[in-house]
């Protein structure tokens, strides 16, 4: 589905809550929200989450918003709040292997998938953020920008990301060399500095350009590569 139960509208100003708001007032209840964080990183695993928030204040997250647009002690607090106040929730990892075997895209969809699959509560109704995807068990919408208007989605990214940096933060200690814990695997001047350096790591995804050329592999076909 791309379009909102026939009926449906949410108002400009309706805020973070329109979304699930208008869905119950149609009966779509529960309503849960799908997110990932990783995709764009070419280190480390794919961590997918999804949420389903409750109705009326039990379901208001102090400070809620996209994930990117909070610092690290906020995304903290999110998560807390979410785990305590959620009808039900999820993360699933997607490690780097798999990345590698199936793609990212097919990799984020299946890692989307599992999340919705994985709620304890099953959904009327989901909520993606960006792009739809199918096989989620229940009608859904995709949501531009979805993590920052629609607090289901916004749920689902902020679990999603503090379950990665989590990971990402092992990760790099047990490979300083590539400062892990400030970059988090996405492709910044320190990182590209470090692969050149000392060559991808074994969590490096190796279907992305920039690794490959770091560990002196020849490109892979445009149609299975990945852009680094």
């Amino acid at each position: 589905m791309t379009t909102l139960p026939r009926g449906a509208t949410v108002r400009r100003d309706a805020g973070i809550y329109g979304y699930e708001r208008a869905l119950r007032r149609h009966g779509l209840e529960p309503v849960a929200g799908v997110d990932e964080a990783g995709r764009g990183a070419c280190a480390g695993p794919l961590v997918a989450g999804a949420a389903i928030l409750p109705p009326g204040k039990a379901g208001i997250v102090p400070g809620l918003a996209d994930s990117k647009l909070l610092t690290a002690a906020s995304r903290e607090r999110c998560y807390e709040q979410i785990v305590k106040r959620a009808v039900a929730w999820s993360v699933v990892v997607i490690p780097h292997e798999e990345c590698d075997r199936l793609g990212m895209h097919v990799a984020n969809v299946e890692a989307l998938r599992r999340a919705v699959a994985k709620l304890a509560v099953a959904p009327s109704y989901v909520l993606t953020d960006g792009f739809p995807v199918d096989g989620l068990g229940a009608p859904g919408l995709a949501v531009w920008k979805g993590d920052r208007v629609a607090a289901c989605v916004a749920a689902a990214s902020v679990l999603a990301k503090v379950t990665r940096d989590r990971l990402m933060l092992e990760l790099d200690e047990q490979w300083p060399e590539y400062d892990f814990k400030t970059h988090k695997g996405y492709i910044t001047a320190t990182h590209t500095a470090a692969l050149e350096q000392h060559g991808p790591s074994p969590v490096h995804r190796m279907r992305f350009v920039n690794v490959r050329r770091a560990a002196g592999l020849e490109p892979l076909p445009a149609a299975v590569a990945e852009d680094g």
